[in-house]
């Protein structure tokens, strides 16, 4: 049975206590966080029965993701980490509570109130995320970070799996409100438990930061960054992929049509990338133990976009969710090993802006792939935009490993063998 043990996920963060807590926390919450990541896409369809909206709405929740995904980032190098996390999670209680109550509008609520509400949502989104991931290792230290982010993703999917089901459900039923308010109460749960988190001061942080200081703390980063190619890198292929292959955009319409028949498809279908990266999470222990990092990267981003590709094809709901499935392995197979990379590679005086960049780049980069897969279908068709973006993922992938050798042979002890 060793061969299992190594198979199944490393579970040996959770003995140090205050990385329970924090793990804890995201798990009381991710059922109604990405339950709301549903309400608000299929609200603004049934608002507007647009998927170029559905688009615009991304892009609404994207612009406070550029501007305090950085400017957190510095924050959280200048400050008590748990702190912000206390504030910042606060902030996101109080506007999902508002997202329930918008939701009881006349008429099923306000496409501009709902702007209002996704904006403020994605700011508070935008400096917790990389907040609570600079944390990480200063909790479980360097060797379990690779462990402490595959439990981390795995909870986080395997909620993402439950919550468009019951969503879909409830949203079906006539209960989009329902969702929003479990949102609410996961995230007031989850308070106790960051309050019970020591203080997380950085190394060099401490002397306070005003708006101009944050300004200039973000320039360092990006400077830093640039000093940085395989650091660099692991953000230009995420965007690549998720501008080019994020799905997210066309599931309402195609609930709507081609899977309308089908029972409870829009929940199926906001689920499958999920159900995917929860089976590669729980088998994760192989990649937890990768070496040769930067070419597994390159290999199951390609793997992402064939299977988007295939599932701009298929009329089958059944192979739909296949290919979403598969799409989300590759996804948390990347996702894992990228997350490692930029934790290890960047000292903790550096770790929030490198964090806050990563932030704005894997939830900024769906939200323009959600603006370019809405807007192309609207013009086009669902199976060009994503047969044609899965393509191009495919192709630019191997560019990358034959332009940038460098990425492609880096190790997880940073080396970068010779041929």
């Amino acid at each position: 049975m060793n061969w299992l043990r190594r198979l199944a996920v490393d579970t040996t963060p959770l003995q140090v206590p205050a990385f329970k807590r924090l793990f804890l926390g995201t798990v009381v919450t991710v059922i109604g966080t990405q339950m709301t990541l549903v309400a608000v896409p299929v609200q603004a369809y049934l608002l507007t029965g647009s998927s170029l909206i559905v688009g615009l709405t991304s892009i609404v929740a994207l612009v406070p993701l550029v501007i305090f995904g950085l400017l957190g980032g510095a924050i959280a190098d200048a400050m008590d980490r748990r702190l912000l996390l206390l504030i910042t999670s606060t902030g996101a209680a109080l506007t999902a509570i508002g997202l329930f109550l918008q939701s009881l509008l006349p008429g099923g609520g306000s496409l501009a109130v709902l702007w209002v509400l996704v904006f403020f949502q994605s700011a508070c989104f935008a400096v917790n995320a990389p907040t609570r991931s600079a944390t990480i290792p200063a909790l479980v230290g360097l060797a379990r970070v690779p462990a402490a982010n595959a439990l981390n993703m795995t909870v986080t999917q395997a909620g993402i799996i439950g919550a468009p089901l019951i969503a879909g459900l409830l949203i079906g039923a006539g209960d989009l409100q329902l969702t929003y308010a479990v949102d609410a109460v996961g995230l007031l749960i989850a308070l106790p438990l960051l309050r019970g988190l020591p203080p997380l001061m950085p190394d060099g942080g401490g002397g306070g930061i005003n708006f101009l200081g944050a300004v200039r703390s973000v320039g360092e980063g990006f400077a830093f960054l640039r000093t940085q190619p395989v650091l660099l890198m692991t953000f230009v292929v995420d965007i690549i992929a998720m501008v080019f292959g994020w799905p997210r955009a066309v599931l309402p319409e195609l609930a709507d049509t081609t899977f309308a028949g089908s029972s409870n498809a829009l929940g199926w279908l906001f689920a499958a990338t999920s159900i995917g990266a929860v089976l590669a999470g729980v088998l994760s222990g192989p990649v937890a133990r990768v070496q040769r990092q930067g070419a597994v990267i390159l290999a199951a981003i390609a793997v992402w976009g064939i299977a988007v590709a295939f599932f701009g094809v298929t009329t089958s709901l059944l192979w739909a969710v296949f290919f979403l499935a598969l799409s989300g392995a590759a996804d948390m197979v990347s996702a894992v090993l990228r997350t490692s990379i930029l934790q290890s590679g960047a000292p903790d005086a550096m770790r929030g802006r490198m964090q806050g960049v990563f932030i704005v780049v894997v939830a900024g980069g769906p939200r323009l792939g959600d603006l370019r897969a809405g807007a192309m279908a609207a013009a086009v068709s669902i199976p060009a935009t994503m047969v044609g973006g899965g393509l191009f993922i495919v192709l630019t992938m191997l560019l990358v490993a034959i332009a940038v050798p460098t990425f492609r042979r880096y190790r997880s002890d940073g080396r970068a063998p010779e041929r």
